[in-house]
Formats: C-alpha cells, structure tokens, sequence
C-alpha cells in the first residue's frame, strides 16, 4: 500500500501528518490529497536520507541555453503542456529541445504512484483536460515534428487509467500531422480491463512500457507495480498490432546484478518485444533510492552486446540513454532493421 503523508520536507511523519481527504483507488493505492501543502514529493518526506554521489566525467551535461531550447520552451508554455523532460529532470533536455524534440506528458503533471526512483509529483491528480489532444497535436505540428514520444502520469483513480485519452492525443496528432509518427510511453494499466485494447486501436506506431528495474527490486523501487503484469502489456501490445514495434527500458544502478539484467532481456524477448533501452538511475534528490553505483561506458557496451546477441531488433546503452532519447532516429532504424531483417 502506497500512502502519501502531509508532511513538510525532512520530517517524519505522525498519525496527524495524514490529512483524511482521502481517494480510495485500488487496494493497492492510497492517494492523500496534499494539494495545499505544495509538496512535490510528500510521500518520500519520512525516509532516511540518500547521500548523492558526484557523477563521473562520462555524465556531465551542459546547462541548456540556447536559443532553440527557449523556443521550444515557449511552445510548449504556449499551448499548456506538460514535458517529461522537465518533470522527470531528464539530463538530455538542452540537447533534445534544441532540437525541438519535447517528449510530451498528457493527463497532468501529478501522478498517483510512488516510485522512488522518480522526480515527477505525487498526490490526487485534477481532472482531464478536454482540451488537450488538440493542445498535443497543435504543438507536434507547430514544432514540426516527424516522431513524437506521448508519456503520461499514472492516473490509478481514472476507471480505465487515462487509456481512452491516450487514444483521443494519438489519433489527434495523426490527423492534424499525417505524416507524424507517434510513439506512446504509457503506464501499466494495473488492473484496468480492456486499456491496452483501447490504446491499440489508435495505432500508435510504437509502443512503450518500460520495466524500469528487475523483478528482485519491485517492492522497494516500483511498488506499485507488477512485473510479470508489465511482461504481459508489452506481449498484448504485439499482439494486437503485430506489425507496430514495442519497446521497453531498464535502469541500471540501483543493486542490480549483470545476471538478473540477462533475465529480465530474455524476458522482454520472450514477450517479442523489439527495442531496448539501458540507462544510467540518476539519484533526483536525497529522499529518493539510493544509487548504488555508477555503471562505466565499458560496461554498457557490454550489456548492448549482450543484448543484441539475444535478437532485439534495436538496442540503446549508454549512461545518458532514456525512452525518448534519439527517438525519432530511432525509429528509423528500427525500420531499417526490420526490413534487414526479413529479407
């Protein structure tokens, strides 16, 4: 069960920290509704703090300035989105919007789980915005976009998870930019019979679910979620549109070993699915799970070999690798590899 005090940052929590308006969403879940407080991550306030490691040469990146950056800032305030990149404090941002690549997150900036990995906000989202898949598409063809990467919070208290408007945002982008492919980054779905049903109809070109850790450390990394539960959404996204491509990721860093890594890429393998990525857990803050070291260049040169080696049509490792990262380039060459595939 996740609970989400109402508790200042750095202290721990009482039986009064617990403000009774609750949402009940799943006997998983309980979301405390923390909006007045302002709290960004309210419900990591009573651990124990995480030293934060100084990051080695091989992950420094430059502090994002240029002129292009700013553009696509103003583009996205403009038409009221919301962006992984700066929620999830991606360190590829100055890169990718200088390029005028904006992963975009749908559906809020709150999320209902609590990962302790990640940096985007916790509590009781609002509602849908009606307003955005013309919002979405608007932007996508105001930046000009060939390939666009559409995430979202988790939305546990929504009946169907927010399925029907990932569906409502894809089909929106591929009217308004017909020659814009769509990659969708969607959540589990946990327990929301027919979502991925629904999601597929829309026909993302590709799909993405990342399983983020190994098995061993769901319960403390993604306690929310379900392993084999995730095994199984990327298996029936193949299923249903068998000519789309699939896609997953893995964080590398948090005590994980190389074996358990080796288990989880037959696993995605046995689910069909595609395309790999491998990147480095990056500590956001000291309430947040420790990383337990850096894994070298060397080492996730390693890991790709190894990967390919076991038949994914693409794979992607490096420290700075993320889902969306190059992800239009991407594409295309998983295209290309496919088509080299079966010939």
């Amino acid at each position: 069960m996740d609970i989400i005090p109402n508790c200042g940052a750095g202290l721990r929590p009482s039986l009064g920290d617990f403000h009774t308006r609750s949402v009940y969403i799943s006997a998983m879940t309980i979301v405390i509704d923390t909006s007045d407080k302002g709290l960004r991550h309210p419900e990591k306030a009573h651990r124990p703090d995480n030293e934060i490691q100084r990051k080695p040469d091989w992950i420094r990146v430059k502090a994002p300035v240029s002129k292009e950056y700013v553009a696509t800032r103003e583009i996205v305030r403009a038409n009221k989105l919301h962006t992984v990149c700066e929620e999830a404090a991606c360190p590829n941002i100055g890169e990718c919007w200088t390029k005028r690549h904006a992963t975009m997150m749908i559906m809020g900036d709150t999320c209902t789980r609590a990962c302790a990995f990640c940096n985007v906000k916790t509590g009781l989202p609002g509602a849908l915005d009606a307003d955005e898949p013309a919002n979405v598409a608007r932007a996508v063809k105001t930046l000009g976009l060939a390939h666009v990467v559409i995430t979202s919070v988790d939305r546990d208290d929504l009946a169907d998870g927010g399925a029907e408007h990932f569906a409502q945002v894809i089909n929106a982008i591929h009217a308004a930019s017909p020659g814009t492919s769509v990659e969708v980054l969607t959540p589990d779905f946990l327990r929301k019979e027919g979502a991925i049903e629904t999601v597929m109809t829309a026909r993302p070109e590709v799909f993405n679910h990342n399983l983020e850790t190994v098995p061993r450390l769901y319960l403390t990394i993604r306690p929310g979620a379900r392993y084999f539960a995730s095994l199984r959404l990327l298996e029936r996204a193949k299923e249903l549109m068998p000519s789309g491509f699939t896609k997953s990721g893995l964080m590398v860093g948090l005590g994980e070993s190389r074996e358990e890594i080796m288990q989880v890429m037959d696993d995605l393998r046995a689910a069909r699915v595609d395309f790999l990525t491998i990147g480095q857990y990056l500590q956001p803050t000291k309430k947040h799970a420790k990383l337990e070291r850096f894994w070298t260049p060397e080492e996730f040169a390693s890991l790709e070999s190894i990967a390919r080696a076991k038949g994914f049509l693409m794979v992607s490792a490096s420290p700075l690798t993320r889902s969306s990262h190059h992800a239009g380039d991407d594409f295309a060459r998983l295209k290309a590899a496919r088509g080299t595939r079966s010939r």
